[in-house]
Parts: C-alpha cells; structure tokens; sequence
C-alpha cells in the first residue's frame, strides 16, 4: 500500500467527522453569507483544528471569496483544502544528511514514543541505511527492555546500561558504538517526565552537551512523540515540551484510531513546529514520513481504489488463465509422449510456451495505460 494510500486511510475517522460536516454545511447554503463562516469555524474548532487556526482558515477564505473568482460549494470546498494544505508546508522534511545523524526522540509514557523508535529504525533500515538505537530513557526498566524488542524486529543495533544509569552516558556510548561501526543514523529513545520539567531539562541539557563534543558537525533532529487521540491536549503537551527543549518535530501517533486529526494544523500554525511523521496504524511499516498534500486530500477526499483493484484483479485473472492453458497444453503433451504418439519438436514447444509467458507482461503501451489507470492516475484526477 503506497503512502498516499495509507495516509487516506488512516484519516477515514477524521474526514468522515470533519469533511463530512463541511460537505453538509456547504449543501445547506444557496449562498456565501456570514452564517456559513460562522457555522465553517464551529465545525473546525469541533474538529480540534483549535480556535486560533480555524478563525484564521475562516478568514483567508472569506478574503477569496471575495475576490469573486470562488462562486459555488465545490469551488469554496476545494479552496478550503488549499488554504489547510498551504498551512502544513515548510519543515516536514528530515534534514540528515551527516554520516552519522542523530534523532533524539522524547514523550510522555503511553503515546508510542518506544514503538516509534522501532517503526523508524524499520523504515531506515529498509532504505539501506545502518541504525543503532541508543537507550537512553533509563528511568523504567520497561523502557529499555521494550526497546531491545523493537531492535531485534527491526535488525538494528542497541547500545543500553542498566535502569537508573546517567543517560548522558548511554548516549556517549551509543555515539562511540556509532562511530567504530559507521552508522548512519542514531536513534536516541530519552525520558519524558514532563512532570518534573526541571530533571528533564537538566537531562536533555547533559545529552545536547555530550553530542556537541562527539559529534559537533552532526545533523540532529529532536522529535516529540504525541498522541493524537488526545487532541488538543496534544497541543499542550507540545507547547509544554517546547518549553523545556529545541523540538524540531513532531511524530503524531494513532491517528487511524481518532477522529481529532486536525490537531496537526493546530500544532503546525499556532506551535511553529513541523510534523516530521504520522503512525496511520499498527504494522511496521505505518510510520509515514507527513506529506502536506497526502494529507491535506486525505482531510477532504476519499480516493476511490475500486478502480484499481479492478484493475489488479482483471490482470491476475489473465495471468491466471494463461499459466492453466499453458499447464493444460504440458499435460497433453506428456500424455501423448507416454501413450507413444508423435511429440512436436522440442525447440518448437519451448518457443511457444516462451511465446504465451510473453503475452502475460503488458507491453509499454499497456504498461503505461494502467499506470495512468492506477492509483497516482486517481491522485492527479482528485487533486
């Protein structure tokens, strides 16, 4: 399933809350009047876009409009979506490109910040790069065993101590390990006792501390895993952290489970802060690096893949009915020979059997008639 897929999906429960009432709200109006900004702006507030943020769609909205080049529910729906997607750009991409990079990765306890360290080991190790995971949260026990099982699913490298070791410590290891054995990315699972801000600044503080003296030329990335199931207390908890350390991004965790997916406009307009990836579910490889354009029509439109898995299936048939006819022709053969009767010239059997195989792959011109059938076909239809 490819990313745009996954990401439409993983907002079905936000669209069909959000979208669905904007689609409503639209029907119900034969014009743009004061009332439709009114109604627009309860609809994203309750849709956890928060206040500020839908006030402000409200208004840049209502400034297009009124420039007389948007008449119609269609054309003001559609620039909804562009004034949403225009909000998210800017920062989403991960800037490592020093061998090594490091990626510091904090949160509270319970909103997946030790299973979005193992998805992301996962999704760089797939990309062929080399990953150790540093951990560094050596507050609980739990922490760091669960670590070790994210390692060993993923295939990644470990570096850890025992509970209640200075993390400082473990992070230095963790670069040294990184260094003897030419690791690209270093992955640092640190404590997110938001409780006690004065412990966790003085903690990140020591870990900034040994990374400017081991690593003084490295690219690094502060990562603050949040729940979106929470909504706007994900807010908070982001404006919390961003008190106490230089978040770079944020990682929003089960937003297939929730219909508060607008919190992400909340966090990237109100915060200044970039969503650097999204969890749209529980497999391995449902950590998605955020694309504001996926997202932004994964807010609004639901893709229809009917289409393509039509697709899929016709070719699969045609495949399947051509190795049965092939097969089918091998057994008469055999049947023949064993019977005794006359068997064609070998060379002339393989080359028809080679014939029918070709006749299975679509040729360039099919190729590209399907391709612009499938999915990104779709995308650019929608878009």
């Amino acid at each position: 399933m490819g990313i745009f897929k996954k990401i439409n999906f993983g907002l079905t429960k936000t669209r069909n809350k959000m979208a669905g009432a904007i689609d409503d709200m639209l029907d119900s109006f034969d014009e743009v009047t004061d009332d439709l900004y009114t109604e627009l702006e309860e609809i994203l507030v309750m849709g956890d876009v928060g206040v500020t943020t839908a006030v402000e769609i409200t208004e840049k909205l209502r400034e297009e409009v009124s420039k007389g080049k948007i008449k119609g529910s269609e054309a003001i729906r559609k620039q909804i979506k562009t004034i949403v997607a225009d909000m998210l750009y800017g920062g989403e991409d991960m800037g490592l490109i020093t061998v090594p990079s490091v990626i510091l990765v904090i949160g509270v306890n319970g909103v997946g910040k030790t299973t979005t360290i193992g998805k992301m080991a996962a999704m760089y190790k797939a990309q062929g790069k080399s990953v150790i995971l540093g951990a560094a949260d050596t507050f609980r026990a739990a922490a760091i065993d669960q670590l070790q099982i994210w390692a060993d699913r993923s295939g990644v490298d470990i570096v850890k101590h025992k509970e209640g070791a200075d993390p400082a410590a473990v992070v230095f290891d963790t670069i040294s390990a990184a260094k003897a054995r030419d690791s690209e990315i270093i992955i640092i699972d640190t404590a997110g006792r938001l409780h006690n801000k004065k412990n966790l600044m003085d903690e990140l503080n020591k870990i900034y501390r040994v990374i400017d003296r081991e690593l003084p030329y490295s690219d690094r990335e502060v990562l603050l895993v949040l729940d979106a199931t929470t909504g706007q207390n994900a807010v908070n908890q982001a404006r919390e952290f961003k008190s106490v350390a230089d978040i770079t991004g944020i990682v929003l965790t089960k937003l297939d489970g929730t219909a508060r997916g607008g919190v992400v406009l909340a966090i990237k307009n109100e915060l200044g802060i970039p969503v650097k990836f999204i969890g749209v579910g529980e497999q391995i490889d449902d950590l998605q690096p955020f694309k504001p354009e996926a997202f932004a029509d994964g807010l609004f439109d639901k893709i229809d893949y009917k289409e393509e898995e039509d697709i899929q299936l016709e070719i699969s048939e045609e495949i399947k009915e051509e190795h049965e006819e092939v097969n089918e022709n091998l057994l008469q053969e055999e049947n023949t020979n064993e019977n005794g009767g006359a068997v064609e010239d070998s060379s002339e059997t393989d080359d028809e059997g080679y014939e029918q195989k070709e006749e299975v792959e679509p040729q360039p011109e099919e190729k590209e008639e399907k391709k612009k059938r499938g999915f990104f076909g779709l995308f650019n239809r929608n878009s």
